[in-house]
Protein backbone atom coordinates (compact mmCIF):
# COMPACT_ATOMS: atom_id res chain seq x y z
CA UNK A 1 0.00 0.00 0.00
CA UNK A 2 1.16 3.25 -0.81
CA UNK A 3 0.42 6.76 -0.17
CA UNK A 4 0.92 10.03 -2.25
CA UNK A 5 2.26 12.75 -1.28
CA UNK A 6 3.11 16.42 -2.43
CA UNK A 7 6.75 17.85 -2.06
CA UNK A 8 6.92 22.02 -1.83
CA UNK A 9 10.75 23.13 -2.31
CA UNK A 10 11.61 26.80 -1.06
CA UNK A 11 13.62 28.93 -2.69
CA UNK A 12 14.53 27.67 -5.99
CA UNK A 13 14.83 28.78 -9.84
CA UNK A 14 14.39 32.40 -8.56
CA UNK A 15 16.68 34.56 -10.51
CA UNK A 16 18.81 32.04 -12.09
CA UNK A 17 19.90 30.63 -8.28
CA UNK A 18 19.34 27.20 -6.87
CA UNK A 19 18.69 25.94 -10.08
CA UNK A 20 17.26 22.50 -9.83
CA UNK A 21 15.80 21.45 -13.06
CA UNK A 22 12.92 19.20 -12.75
CA UNK A 23 13.59 16.67 -14.58
CA UNK A 24 16.55 16.16 -12.27
CA UNK A 25 13.78 16.68 -9.64
CA UNK A 26 12.06 13.52 -10.22
CA UNK A 27 15.67 11.38 -10.66
CA UNK A 28 16.34 12.21 -6.84
CA UNK A 29 12.97 11.08 -5.90
CA UNK A 30 12.86 8.28 -7.95
CA UNK A 31 16.33 7.86 -6.23
CA UNK A 32 15.01 7.61 -2.63
CA UNK A 33 12.72 4.52 -4.05
CA UNK A 34 9.37 6.62 -4.41
CA UNK A 35 6.81 5.74 -7.11
CA UNK A 36 4.70 7.86 -10.06
CA UNK A 37 7.03 10.64 -9.12
CA UNK A 38 5.48 13.69 -11.23
CA UNK A 39 5.84 17.46 -11.21
CA UNK A 40 4.18 20.69 -11.48
CA UNK A 41 5.72 23.93 -12.78
CA UNK A 42 9.26 24.64 -12.50
CA UNK A 43 9.04 26.09 -9.05
CA UNK A 44 9.58 23.20 -7.17
CA UNK A 45 6.38 20.96 -6.48
CA UNK A 46 6.62 17.34 -6.71
CA UNK A 47 4.32 14.59 -6.27
CA UNK A 48 4.94 11.06 -5.37
CA UNK A 49 4.17 7.52 -3.53
CA UNK A 50 6.10 6.22 -1.18
CA UNK A 51 5.34 2.50 0.94
CA UNK A 52 3.56 2.82 3.73
CA UNK A 53 1.97 5.76 5.74
CA UNK A 54 5.28 7.90 6.36
CA UNK A 55 5.63 11.26 8.16
CA UNK A 56 5.38 14.25 5.65
CA UNK A 57 8.52 15.69 8.29
CA UNK A 58 10.28 12.44 7.98
CA UNK A 59 10.22 12.68 4.14
CA UNK A 60 10.83 15.92 3.93
CA UNK A 61 14.32 15.93 5.53
CA UNK A 62 14.86 12.33 3.52
CA UNK A 63 14.25 14.85 0.67
CA UNK A 64 16.14 17.99 1.88
CA UNK A 65 19.26 15.68 2.77
CA UNK A 66 19.09 13.73 -1.16
CA UNK A 67 18.65 17.17 -2.93
CA UNK A 68 21.76 18.11 -1.19
CA UNK A 69 23.94 15.80 -2.09
CA UNK A 70 22.84 16.28 -5.59
CA UNK A 71 22.94 20.14 -5.80
CA UNK A 72 25.55 20.87 -3.57
CA UNK A 73 23.00 23.49 -1.99
CA UNK A 74 20.31 23.21 0.75
CA UNK A 75 16.51 23.11 -0.14
CA UNK A 76 13.80 23.55 2.14
CA UNK A 77 11.00 21.40 1.49
CA UNK A 78 7.94 21.09 3.37
CA UNK A 79 5.78 17.87 2.63
CA UNK A 80 2.26 16.90 2.94
CA UNK A 81 0.26 14.05 1.94
CA UNK A 82 -2.56 14.26 -0.46
CA UNK A 83 -5.30 14.42 1.79
CA UNK A 84 -3.66 17.00 3.87
CA UNK A 85 -3.42 18.93 0.66
CA UNK A 86 -7.39 18.77 0.15
CA UNK A 87 -7.97 19.31 3.35
CA UNK A 88 -6.09 22.73 2.96
CA UNK A 89 -7.84 23.30 -0.09
CA UNK A 90 -11.10 22.90 1.70
CA UNK A 91 -10.18 25.02 4.58
CA UNK A 92 -9.51 28.15 2.67
CA UNK A 93 -11.35 30.95 5.00
CA UNK A 94 -11.73 33.76 1.88
CA UNK A 95 -14.70 33.62 -0.37
CA UNK A 96 -14.20 32.38 -4.02
CA UNK A 97 -10.27 32.32 -4.39
CA UNK A 98 -10.61 30.35 -7.32
CA UNK A 99 -11.87 33.68 -8.64
CA UNK A 100 -8.49 35.48 -8.25
CA UNK A 101 -6.16 32.62 -8.15
CA UNK A 102 -2.99 34.82 -8.72
CA UNK A 103 -4.74 37.29 -5.03
CA UNK A 104 -4.48 34.50 -3.25
CA UNK A 105 -1.82 32.10 -1.65
CA UNK A 106 -1.30 29.32 0.72
CA UNK A 107 1.79 29.51 2.70
CA UNK A 108 2.20 25.75 3.84
CA UNK A 109 4.98 25.80 7.11
CA UNK A 110 6.85 23.27 7.93
CA UNK A 111 5.15 22.91 11.58
CA UNK A 112 3.35 24.55 13.77
CA UNK A 113 3.35 28.69 13.52
CA UNK A 114 4.64 30.42 16.24
CA UNK A 115 1.60 31.94 17.62
CA UNK A 116 3.58 34.35 19.34
CA UNK A 117 5.07 35.59 16.77
CA UNK A 118 2.04 36.23 15.12
CA UNK A 119 -0.21 37.49 18.07
CA UNK A 120 2.77 40.33 17.84
CA UNK A 121 2.00 41.18 14.50
CA UNK A 122 -0.82 44.36 13.47
CA UNK A 123 -2.92 43.29 10.68
CA UNK A 124 -3.86 46.58 9.95
CA UNK A 125 -0.43 46.95 9.02
CA UNK A 126 -0.60 44.83 6.05
CA UNK A 127 -4.03 46.33 5.20
CA UNK A 128 -5.83 45.71 2.65
CA UNK A 129 -3.71 42.53 2.04
CA UNK A 130 -5.43 39.85 4.37
CA UNK A 131 -3.69 36.60 6.21
CA UNK A 132 -5.40 34.19 7.96
CA UNK A 133 -3.55 31.08 10.25
CA UNK A 134 -5.76 27.93 9.65
CA UNK A 135 -6.85 25.26 12.82
CA UNK A 136 -4.05 23.38 13.33
CA UNK A 137 -1.37 26.64 12.35
CA UNK A 138 0.36 24.80 9.73
CA UNK A 139 -1.11 26.69 6.83
CA UNK A 140 -1.25 30.61 6.38
CA UNK A 141 -3.99 31.87 3.91
CA UNK A 142 -3.53 36.01 2.29
CA UNK A 143 -5.60 37.51 -0.16
CA UNK A 144 -3.69 40.41 -1.68
CA UNK A 145 -6.36 42.58 -3.34
CA UNK A 146 -3.99 44.58 -5.02
CA UNK A 147 -1.66 41.98 -6.15
CA UNK A 148 1.59 40.31 -3.82
CA UNK A 149 4.12 42.76 -6.38
CA UNK A 150 4.06 45.47 -3.59
CA UNK A 151 2.83 43.87 -1.05
CA UNK A 152 4.06 44.50 2.62
CA UNK A 153 2.47 40.96 3.87
CA UNK A 154 4.30 39.22 0.96
CA UNK A 155 7.82 39.28 2.49
CA UNK A 156 6.12 38.85 6.42
CA UNK A 157 5.39 34.73 5.11
CA UNK A 158 8.82 33.56 5.94
CA UNK A 159 10.61 31.33 8.57
CA UNK A 160 11.84 34.54 10.31
CA UNK A 161 8.61 35.81 10.97
CA UNK A 162 6.48 32.37 11.41
CA UNK A 163 9.14 30.73 13.31
CA UNK A 164 9.37 27.83 11.27
CA UNK A 165 9.96 26.74 7.59
CA UNK A 166 7.46 28.16 4.99
CA UNK A 167 6.87 28.35 1.07
CA UNK A 168 3.87 29.88 -0.51
CA UNK A 169 2.44 29.24 -3.28
CA UNK A 170 -0.62 31.03 -5.44
CA UNK A 171 -4.17 29.10 -5.32
CA UNK A 172 -4.48 27.91 -8.82
CA UNK A 173 -0.77 26.45 -8.30
CA UNK A 174 -2.48 24.59 -4.95
CA UNK A 175 -5.66 23.84 -6.91
CA UNK A 176 -3.07 22.30 -9.34
CA UNK A 177 -1.58 20.48 -7.72
CA UNK A 178 -3.98 18.77 -5.60
CA UNK A 179 -5.53 17.87 -8.93
CA UNK A 180 -2.05 15.88 -9.86
CA UNK A 181 -1.94 14.42 -6.34
CA UNK A 182 -5.53 12.66 -7.14
CA UNK A 183 -4.64 11.56 -10.20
Amino acid sequence: MTTTYAALLRGINVGGKNKVPMAELRSVLTGLGYENVRTLLQSGNAVFAAPDHRDPGRLAAEVEQALAEWFGFPVAVVVRTAGELRAAVAANPFPDPAAEPAKHTVTFLAGRADPEQLDAVDPALYAPDEYRLADGGRELYAYFPNGQGRSRLAPFLDKRKLGVEATTRNWSTVTKLLALAES
